[in-house]
């Protein structure tokens, strides 16, 4: 690159930076800009074209072509070479614009003059918002210099605060910070609520992206460098020495912090007239578009790396840290691309909903939000860039709607529809200290799931009898290294401690799959949900099962204790597993620990295979417990996380009821005790019914008892039974219609 070129280019930025000053309206903006570019290019022809909406570019200023087209031509996603540029965040460059491959011909814009054509993404973080195109009548390839100039002033356009006339009708850019937005997600938590917006990780707000002195800008560059080093620096001191992954992740941390060739190229962008921070985000926009383009998980690790080494190096150079002086709203709805169960729990119980744009329906966020009961919403697409601090939000878990600046109208049938909830749970409240008896004089047992010792008051609050499944995988999730036995056996007796005396049943470590502690270093399988996770893993690490199960036996101190297995496959697994628990009841015996006045050791159903099992297994066994979520996902072949199937299947569907009877009846004929845990225990239609087929133990989050209670006492088994009976006997796929029209007429 040649200094003359460099002048070149900080002069343009230069002039840029003087029509973004101007006091001018939004489109007389945008036209100075193309004008401005194409004189600095030395082409005909400079275009501005911008979403209208997430499929549909619209030309929205341009020097050279028709202005009569301005706001009247429009192309989809994909469409034209304009089309493609924003498709695949590419640039495209050709000397033969009419002869290469997707070309679009526009007559109304008159550009069938031109030849020559140069097409850059506008995007800042990987969020497209358009595309910057020249074009020029001569037959030739753009050189790189230029290139790179074109993509340097994208970027700066992307900065801009206003762009104006971005959909058509006149308006600056920032007013799409004012309009009502509605987002789609998947529910991974039920709930409502409306709020005010709280950023996880506030956006950096870039002031100054173009800067007249190159020299200081590298100065601070070096400067902020410098800084970022020291602080890995400091991390990878701070490790735990025998922490081998975690010293690993900061030593790849070290090595981009030192890496000459980003430093290097944010030292040219700056050269080109953009600033510190300027040349920073540009740099942080082609690692975001190659990790969208890399399947290798190594590789994307990698690239989130230097992704994160940029965040930090933008608060650097800004000052604009987390702590932005903004104050947290008394009803904060949080909002981030995603978030670990550590920082979550960080804001106890303070959200009253989550929305991310990543995350999974079995991810640790979603395991603590429903420990903590807070509505949570995953995969609301682009919502952190559309969402601003203190903005209106309302939150329909139930459906996976999110409204960011509603309108009255929007938030009056919202309002409307929590005030006939909050009446749901007055009715709710009435019964709590009453048994779930239903009409025919059948008593179900209700009791509530948790994981944190913030869940233990529900367990009054709620009318619970017990606690049917504690997840104990949280304590090892939330820590950056392994938890040691007395932490664990102090936590768990404070949780017997809390129950006064009702029921606890703990589940061993439930790990792996979609849940990877990040002390432990994870396994690349091609399929998680069937692999090495929950009881296999334990059986392969001994040491892991037997401190957990030691710490369990010294928790109950002389009390009963009862521990379950999960994900058991076969009865070899049940048994060497049960064998574990012996040896830590000998083991204690023999240290003169004092032993549980009784042991239950079940198993958590959630495979077909189990159900087959041989008579003898449900002999050894000392209770079951249905885990419906992975049960229902392996019995129809459906990937809970995938959202192309995971609604498709129905749980009231009549195989899958016949299924589970079989179960129910194996445990009849054997005297093995049975309970049913997941979601579908917690929805009151699907918990009528597997009481009607004979399930009764229910365990379900603790706002779930209320509303199935209410269900149950107003049903007669017997009756709902018939109906159930019926529907499978005409053939019917599920029997929820049936049931619905039942449950109408006498509720």
């Amino acid at each position: 690159m040649t200094e003359t070129f460099e002048t070149d280019s900080r002069q343009m930025l230069a002039r840029l930076r003087g029509v973004m000053a101007e006091d001018a309206a939004g489109q007389q903006r945008l036209d100075r800009i193309t004008e401005l570019i194409a004189e600095e290019m030395r082409t005909e022809v400079c275009s501005i074209y911008l979403f209208r909406d997430e499929e549909t570019l619209e030309l929205c200023a341009t020097e050279g072509l028709n202005r009569d087209a301005v706001h009247e031509t429009r192309m989809r996603l994909g469409e034209g070479l304009v089309g493609r540029v924003a498709r695949t965040g590419k640039v495209i460059n050709t000397a033969d614009a009419p002869g290469t491959r997707g070309f679009r011909y526009m007559p109304e814009t008159g550009e069938e003059a031109y030849c020559a054509f140069l097409g850059v993404p506008i995007q800042r973080l990987g969020e497209m918002l358009g595309v910057l195109v020249v074009q020029s009548r001569d037959a030739r390839v753009f050189s790189e210099d230029e290139i790179y100039a074109v993509e340097v002033v994208a970027m700066v356009i992307a900065e801009m605060a206003e762009l104006g006339a971005f959909v058509g009708e006149g308006a600056a850019m920032s007013a799409r910070h004012q309009q009502a937005v509605l987002f789609r997600g998947t529910c991974a938590q039920e709930g409502a609520a409306q709020g005010h917006v709280w950023l996880h990780e506030p956006r950096v707000v870039i002031a100054n992206p173009i800067a007249e002195d190159p020299q200081r800008e590298r100065e601070r560059l070096h400067a902020a460098i410098d800084e970022l080093r020291v602080g890995v620096d400091k991390m990878l001191d701070s490790a735990a020495t025998g922490d081998t992954e975690q010293r690993e992740v900061l030593q790849a941390y070290r090595m981009f912090a030192n890496s000459k060739g980003w430093l290097r190229r944010m030292e040219e962008d700056i050269g080109r007239g953009l600033s510190a921070e300027a040349a920073v985000e540009k740099e942080q926009s082609a690692t975001r578009t190659r990790m969208s383009q890399v399947t290798d998980t190594y590789l994307r690790d990698r690239l989130h790396d230097l992704d994160d080494l940029s965040n930090r190096l933008l608060r650097i150079l800004t000052g604009q840290g987390r702590e932005t002086g903004a104050e947290m709203p008394d009803d904060p709805i949080l909002i981030a691309r995603n978030i670990g169960p550590g920082e979550l729990l960080d804001y106890d119980r303070r959200l009253k909903a989550i929305v991310l744009e990543e995350g999974a329906v079995g991810s640790h966020a979603t395991i603590v939000a429903r420990a903590l009961a807070i509505p949570l919403i995953i995969h609301a697409d682009r919502i952190t860039t559309e969402a601003l601090n203190g903005d209106h939000i309302l939150v329909d878990a139930d459906h996976g709607v999110v409204h960011l600046r509603p309108d009255d109208s929007v938030v009056t049938a919202f309002r409307d529809k929590m005030a006939m909830q909050a009446q749901a749970q007055e009715r709710y409240a009435s019964i709590r200290d009453k048994p779930a008896e239903t009409r025919c004089g059948t008593r179900i047992a209700l009791t509530m799931n948790a994981g944190l010792m913030a869940d233990l008051p529900s367990l009054e609050s709620s009318g619970a009898e017990a606690v049917g499944l504690f997840r104990t995988e949280l304590q090892f999730l939330i820590r950056n290294h392994m938890p040691k036995r007395a932490e664990l056996s102090e936590l768990y007796a404070r949780v017997i401690d809390a129950a006064k005396g009702k029921k606890v049943v703990f589940r061993t470590l439930d790990i792996g799959s979609d849940k990877v502690l990040p002390y432990m270093k994870a396994v690349d399988e091609p399929n998680p949900a069937l692999g090495w996770r929950a009881v296999r893993v334990g059986l392969d690490k001994p040491g892991v099962m037997r401190m957990q199960l030691q710490a369990l036996v010294r928790a109950a101190a002389g009390r009963p204790l009862s521990v379950m297995f999960p994900f058991v496959a076969q009865r070899e697994e049940f048994s060497a597993a049960r064998a574990e628990m012996d040896k830590a009841l000998e083991r204690e015996r023999i240290l003169g620990h004092v032993l549980p006045e009784t042991v239950e050791v079940g198993a958590m159903l959630e495979t077909p295979s189990l159900a087959f099992a041989p008579d003898s297994f449900y002999d050894e066994v000392d209770f079951i417990s249905i885990g419906g979520n992975d049960l229902k996902q392996f019995f129809f072949a459906a990937d809970r996380e995938n959202e192309l199937v995971r609604r498709r299947y129905d749980t009231l569907n009549v195989s899958f009821l016949m299924f589970i009877e079989q179960i129910v009846n194996r445990c009849a004929d054997r005297g093995t005790p049975l309970s049913f845990c997941g979601e579908d225990a917690g929805r009151p239609i699907e918990a009528a019914c597997l009481a009607a087929i004979g399930i009764r133990a229910l365990s379900m989050r603790p706002a779930s008892i209320g509303p199935v209670k209410s269900i149950l006492r107003r049903t007669d088994l017997g009756e709902l039974r018939s109906v159930i009976d019926t529907a499978r006997a005409s053939g019917q796929q599920s029997v929820r219609p049936a049931v619905m029209d039942y449950l109408r007429g006498k509720l």
